[in-house]
């Protein structure tokens, strides 16, 4: 990590270093490829940015200013359906808005199905976890270079990354054999935020997926998707009703529409905008965010 990638990740508000998150290759990949940003959509207004082909996945940190860093920290983990990372929608954006609030916030550009060797062959959530795992660890070993208090570290996930972060918040063990002294810390967040968790439950069947173990274990956690979100809701209220079977502290939210994909922007004839109202308040109860 001594080495730092001389680029930047630009945002109207914010630009970001970029570093490399694995010291070499990332676990089981052959190929160091930092992804390829994709064409964009004219329907997208503003523009979103999706990369793919990521087999070398990078951190972009966003920290607090210094006159409101509070020592909080939190890692986000985009959507973009595994074979891309949405990395201003579901990233940059949401910077800005913790960065307000002091807390310093990270982007994982973790690892897709896109530009993967093609004998690999796992669950599309398995190499972001690693990854998600990694991230966490490394911000907590680095805590004093970054200003952060290693017990006020968060995750906070989006669509794909809140499913990757509804597993990586219930696993107790790492999903990858440790190679350096930053994996002999924790890899526990100490709180989390779920928003729009993508496809978490069987809609058959009614159950979470297997890998998502809800115990007394978790972190506090607040969740919120919109009751017109098929690839959410469920999952969603299942992880809620997890939480409390357990006496873990958490706070669920659902909108009557907005479905998916909204990241902290606003839409037409819903108020979903006002979540990072709620989620702000509920980061402030905790004393996560300055007044």
């Amino acid at each position: 990590f001594a080495a730092v990638v001389a680029l930047l990740i630009c945002h109207p508000l914010l630009s970001a270093e970029l570093i490399p998150l694995w010291p070499d290759l990332a676990p089981g990949e052959t190929t160091k490829k930092t992804g390829d940003e994709m064409p964009r959509r004219e329907a997208d207004n503003p523009p979103i940015t999706r990369v793919e082909n990521i087999t070398a996945p990078t951190l972009a940190l966003y920290p607090a200013p210094k006159d409101k860093a509070n020592g909080a920290g939190v890692l986000i983990l985009p959507g973009g359906g595994f074979g891309r990372v949405v990395t201003d929608l579901e990233g940059s954006e949401a910077a800005a808005w913790l960065n307000g609030l002091g807390i310093s916030a990270y982007v994982l550009a973790y690892r897709t199905t896109t530009g993967a060797d093609t004998e690999i062959k796992v669950d599309p959530w398995r190499r972001p976890l690693e990854d998600s795992q990694r991230a966490i660890r490394h911000l907590r070993s680095h805590a004093t270079e970054y200003g952060l208090d290693p017990a006020k570290i968060g995750l906070l996930g989006f669509s794909a990354g809140g499913q990757v972060g509804a597993i990586h918040l219930t696993q107790e063990e790492a999903a990858y054999k440790a190679i350096d002294a930053v994996d002999e810390v924790s890899f526990r967040p100490d709180f989390s935020l779920l928003v729009y968790p993508w496809r978490v439950a069987d809609e058959k069947t009614g159950q979470l997926m297997p890998q998502i173990l809800p115990s007394a274990k978790m972190p506090p956690g607040f969740i919120v998707h919109t009751d017109d979100d098929a690839s959410s809701s469920l999952g969603s209220a299942l992880i809620y009703l997890g939480m409390k079977q357990h006496k873990v502290s958490g706070e669920l939210h659902v909108y009557q529409n907005g479905g998916h994909g909204y990241g902290t922007r606003a839409r037409p004839d819903s108020v979903i905008g006002t979540w990072t109202d709620r989620a702000t308040e509920w980061l402030r109860l905790r004393g996560l965010a300055g007044s």
